[in-house]
């Protein structure tokens, strides 16, 4: 079975994948899960420099050096902006580096940033956008918007252990995501072409963070590229779904899924 290698989301770390990745391998599944960089300080420190003009090119390099270290090609999962850094991860290193891709709650590319508009989701980042120069620092939503846009649906203990592992992240890479019309590097443009190969797509229908509709029309595009796409839309079901709750659930669909590609 190929391993997994996952990638987390923006102002997340690995942590993130801890107890799936542990369940996962007591099912005699292997996976790996890179820190982003400048993710990798402990949970409550101050803004690592150089952080805030970090771009999707720099983490993608880092993901490129991590992913040609292992000695098998592997299905990549990715969770929100992970969905996005996965399909262009994918995409770059072809099929005969990556068997299958998992996005789960992605973020969208600069082809499906139409559907990403929502009230819930422009709210969720209003807050750093306020400061002037935001674009090139480091950035981290409130507490309280976090808990509202990410951790809905989650268990009140988990969800503040879940906060107090947020860090910061990129002003530069959120500010591609958000526009990627004014982004210069094209960024966040997907080569679907390239990624002709086994694909699941799971989202939360209560996602509050990324609307449903970006996965839908992730699927649509990847379909529309020749890739076999499963996907899966889950009722009750926010954007973060690592919870005692959904965790279970995605466990068994990582499952069915390795092994539909074995």
């Amino acid at each position: 079975m190929p391993p997994l290698f996952f990638i987390h989301g923006m102002w997340s770390r690995p942590a993130t994948f801890a107890t799936l990745r542990q369940e996962l391998a007591a099912a005699g599944m292997l996976s790996v899960a890179p820190t982003l960089p400048l993710h990798d300080v402990p949970a409550g420190s101050p803004a690592p420099a150089g952080l805030g003009t970090m771009r999707l090119g720099d983490y993608l390099d880092s993901l490129r050096r991590d992913l040609a270290a292992l000695d098998a090609p592997p299905i990549i999962v990715g969770h929100s902006l992970g969905g996005r850094l996965a399909q262009l991860l994918a995409a770059d290193a072809g099929p005969d580096n990556v068997r299958g891709l998992v996005l789960l709650s992605t973020a969208p590319s600069s082809q499906t940033q139409f559907q990403a508009s929502s009230l819930s989701s422009i709210r969720a980042v209003a807050g750093v956008m306020r400061r002037w120069g935001w674009w090139k620092e480091a950035v981290k939503p409130a507490a309280a918007t976090m808990a509202r846009a990410v951790f809905n649906h989650v268990d009140e203990e988990e969800k503040r252990r879940s906060l107090a592992e947020l860090t910061w992240d990129s002003g530069a890479v959120l500010a591609q995501i958000a526009a990627p019309l004014f982004d210069p590097d094209s960024g966040s443009r997907v080569d679907y072409g390239r990624l002709q190969l086994p694909v699941l797509v799971i989202t939360g229908l209560d996602d509050l963070m990324v609307p449903s509709g970006v996965s839908r029309a992730t699927a649509r595009h990847l379909s529309a590229a020749g890739a076999r796409v499963d996907f899966e839309a889950w009722d009750a079901v926010g954007h973060w779904l690592f919870h005692d709750a959904v965790r279970p659930r995605l466990a068994a669909a990582l499952s069915r899924f390795a092994a539909s590609i074995s």
